[in-house]
């Protein structure tokens, strides 16, 4: 929003500075985010000064030239100064570019005064005329100034410029009060009344001359949609003449950035910015039928506009119609190209009207049309100003546009809104404030916003609050507005901070999220953040999840997005695919997220971390085989980097079973806790959904995460004796993991036992035998309390050794 100061003076006296008044008016919650000088003559007359003609004679070498000598005053040396207007003459005063002096032509470009000569004559300035200064239209003579203005005084002293300062004011949505400058004048005022002592007045417009003339154009108004328009008012003037408006409203237009259009037009822009009503303007003689009707139309109903596009009316829109149900404009948004005033307009009905802000914030965005007005409407416009602005604009139209009042105010008001009634206890401003306020100070600055009070005992107050303050509803409301006009840098800093020792439950679930963040981002993982719905029809034919535990969403902005993800899968590979499509097949990509699904009547939240990896191994590199695709080992290795970097290092290993998103892989569990299942992603899934490569997926239960974390650690002192390995090698059928072999290892010895690592599988049928392959094991013993013995740990191998060869017909090779 921008605020003219020369527009503000209208209605407030502004003694200080342009500096103070921008410090004033950030400190009252409108902060100055720019300030525009703006000049009524480019470059502000710097370096024009009045001198006075001492001598005047001819020029010896051209006819229309005069040589003269020219006194600038502050004592000094009189200058030659060569001249070619026919009215200069000796003893006469006027104004004078001197030498260095910056002037501007009529097509805006900048010239230079210099030192120079003129056929022969040196010339050190130029005396200048109205239009080369700026100040008026082209003419033959110079500008001759009275005789008593003493030489040397300064252009721009003599010469009343009537610049502007305009400041643009970065406006929070919660100050209805303030889109207009008589607003911002009253809160100056307010500021000023407190801080001074003496009552601020501001000059409201008059606008005792108003009176209706006759009766002649009549119009009726009916509001069906009252909700929606709490209150319209309107009236009609007649013979208005058309043209533009006059310069001084169209200087404060500009000023705000504001285009001036027509006389018409013009008071509507000028008296929305004056007072914060938004005005309407029909062509009466549009109207057929002389009646207003303010519902809202049917569904897809086509309006056109004042830009002359066509759009389809949604089913909220409110409108202003005839009396046949035609569209006339979108209520407080646009208006329409059929009603609109051109320059061939006599007569006009003036729209006033107050409407509801929600309403109106839906229609201009959903129209994407964010016009002065509507911005007025949607930060919530005063409800009982809409008469006296429509006295205002008439009045200003049978001013500028020579027209008549020709009905009577209609006013369609069923429903007043009065103003907020809020109880506030003393306490609570000193709650919010940090510190005491004096009553007499919380009474005065109320006084200065014309807040009416009354006493509810020695704790606190009753308040009427205006009903240009839409946003103050509550007590702390009011305390927000107490603090702008007190000023917040006048409450004072504490010199000490008080606090309470807080601590949070070991472990805090949003540390360890950032820590797997962190590392999975450091891994060359991209963070994503998929939807949290998704489209049934990627769960058609699927069997690991019942129809029933879907949650259904009546989702009216997106019919398709009908549920919650019961999973986190497949709304992660639509990020895949997304990348995919657009040629980036190499994915890295980790989510923090939730399912969703419905048990037992109720609903169950599960949140996962979820691994997605697709595409090459390695970048391009003459180092490494670049074409080599990721495989199930690489979404293995990650899923051990978590685990490792978590501190999670004992789980039981499992193959997944029942459940057919995976074509194959792994879950880790504790128990019946699953940590985490991994694997490569079931190739159905894969082609129903368009990837473009195979696709490996991992899954993480953080509450199961979490829990493991929770329990203590130990700590133990590293281990002073040596330990000692053993490698063996042994045959297994095919179908035997390492993790068998390892829980029977585990079973054997659960006290030397400390690592069991597989460092090697072989598979030959020509020398192992059909369905046979070897894996080499190693197995590391330690004992914290003395060095390990041969026999010590010949007979653990042993032990582990018969287990394999009778329980898993293992054979060992020796």
């Amino acid at each position: 929003m921008k605020l003219s100061r020369n527009w503000l003076s209208r209605y407030i006296d502004l003694p200080m500075s342009d500096d103070k008044l921008s410090e004033i008016l950030t400190t009252i919650g409108l902060e100055v985010e720019g300030v525009e000088q703006i000049e009524s003559v480019k470059g502000g007359l710097a370096g024009i000064v009045v001198g006075r003609v001492l001598t005047c004679g001819k020029h010896p070498g051209a006819d229309k030239l005069s040589v003269t000598t020219v006194d600038l005053g502050n004592g000094n040396t009189p200058v030659q100064i060569v001249c070619g207007a026919p009215n200069v003459t000796a003893g006469i005063n006027v104004l004078v570019a001197t030498v260095g002096t910056t002037l501007y032509g009529e097509d805006g470009k900048a010239f230079k005064i210099k030192k120079g000569k003129i056929r022969g004559e040196a010339s050190l300035g130029m005396i200048c005329a109205e239009d080369e200064l700026g100040l008026g239209q082209r003419s033959d003579g110079i500008m001759i100034l009275p005789g008593d203005v003493p030489p040397g005084t300064l252009g721009s002293d003599f010469i009343d410029l009537d610049n502007d300062t305009v400041y643009d004011i970065g406006l929070t949505p919660n100050r209805s009060d303030a889109t207009f400058h008589i607003g911002s004048a009253r809160d100056v005022a307010s500021y000023l009344t407190f801080h001074s002592g003496e009552i601020v007045d501001v000059k409201m417009p008059d606008t005792s001359a108003f009176k209706t003339e006759n009766t002649t154009l009549e119009f009726e108004v009916e509001v069906i949609d009252k909700v929606a328009c709490p209150r319209y008012s309107g009236i009609t003037i007649s013979n208005v003449k058309m043209g533009p408006s006059p310069g001084w409203m169209q200087k404060y237009l500009n000023a705000i950035d504001v285009k001036p259009i027509n006389v018409i037009v013009d008071i509507t822009n000028f008296v929305l910015h004056e007072m914060g009503q938004p005005l309407h303007a029909f062509d009466a003689d549009k109207i057929p039928s002389k009646k207003i009707v303010v519902k809202k139309l049917a569904e897809g109903t086509e309006f056109k506009a004042l830009d002359e596009s066509t759009r389809k009316l949604n089913a909220d829109d409110l409108m202003i119609c005839d009396g046949n149900g035609n569209g006339l404009c979108i209520a407080g948004v646009f208006g329409g190209l059929e009603s609109g005033v051109t320059d061939e307009t006599a007569n006009i009905f003036l729209e006033s009207a107050h409407f509801n802000a929600g309403n109106i914030r839906r229609t201009s965005t959903r129209h994407l049309l964010r016009t002065d007005a509507a911005k007025v409407y949607e930060k919530g416009s005063d409800p009982n100003v809409t008469v006296a602005a429509l006295k205002r604009a008439a009045q200003l139209m049978v001013e500028l546009a020579s027209g008549i009042i020709t009905s009577k105010i209609i006013d369609e008001y069923p429903t007043e809104i009065k103003p907020v009634e809020i109880h506030l206890k003393y306490q609570k401003v000193t709650d919010m404030f940090g510190v005491e306020l004096p009553k007499d100070e919380i009474h005065s600055i109320l006084r200065a916003m014309n807040m009416k009070m009354s006493s509810v005992g020695d704790d606190s107050i009753k308040v009427i609050v205006p009903t240009d303050k839409a946003d103050v509803t509550r007590d702390v409301d009011l305390v927000e507005e107490l603090m702008r006009i007190y000023g917040f840098n006048k409450i004072p800093i504490p010199t000490k901070v008080q606090s309470t020792i807080s601590y949070k439950e070991h472990p805090d679930r949003v540390a360890v999220r950032n820590l797997l963040s962190n590392h999975l981002a450091a891994q060359g993982f991209y963070e994503m953040m998929g939807l949290s719905l998704i489209e049934s029809k990627h769960y058609v034919h699927q069997t690991e999840i019942d129809n029933s535990e879907f949650v259904y969403i009546n989702n009216t902005s997106n019919i398709h997005l009908d549920i919650m993800r019961p999973e986190m899968m497949r709304s992660g590979l639509l990020s895949v695919l997304h990348n995919h499509n657009r040629q980036q097949l190499d994915v890295r990509l980790f989510e923090l997220g939730k399912s969703y699904r419905s048990v037992d009547e109720d609903f169950k939240e599960t949140e996962y971390l979820t691994l997605f990896m697709s595409g090459k191994r390695y970048g391009e590199s003459w180092m490494v085989n670049a074409k080599e695709p990721v495989d199930y080992f690489d979404i293995k290795r990650y899923v051990h980097s978590v685990c490792s970097r978590l501190g999670i290092q004992k789980y039981q290993v499992s193959e997944l079973e029942n459940d057919s998103r995976f074509q194959y892989g792994l879950s880790y569990h504790r128990g019946k806790d699953e940590i985490v299942r991994f694997g490569a992603v079931q190739g159905e899934i894969s082609d129903k959904m368009g990837l473009k490569t195979s696709t490996y997926y991992a899954e993480f239960n953080m509450d199961m995460i979490i829990k493991t974390l929770a329990k203590k650690i130990k700590v133990i002192e590293p281990s002073k004796f040596p330990n000692s390995r053993r490698d063996l090698a042994v045959v297994v059928d095919k179908s035997i993991g390492f993790a068998d072999l390892k829980k029977m290892a585990r079973s054997a010895d659960k006290k030397l036992l400390k690592e069991i690592n597989l460092f090697d599988v072989y598979i030959d049928e020509d020398r192992l035998g059909k369905a046979k392959k070897s894996y080499a094991i190693s197995y590391m013993f330690e004992d914290a309390t003395k060095t390990l013995k041969d026999k010590d740990v010949d007979k653990i191998m042993n032990k582990i050794m018969y287990s394999y060869e009778h329980q898993l017909s293992a054979e060992i090779r020796r």
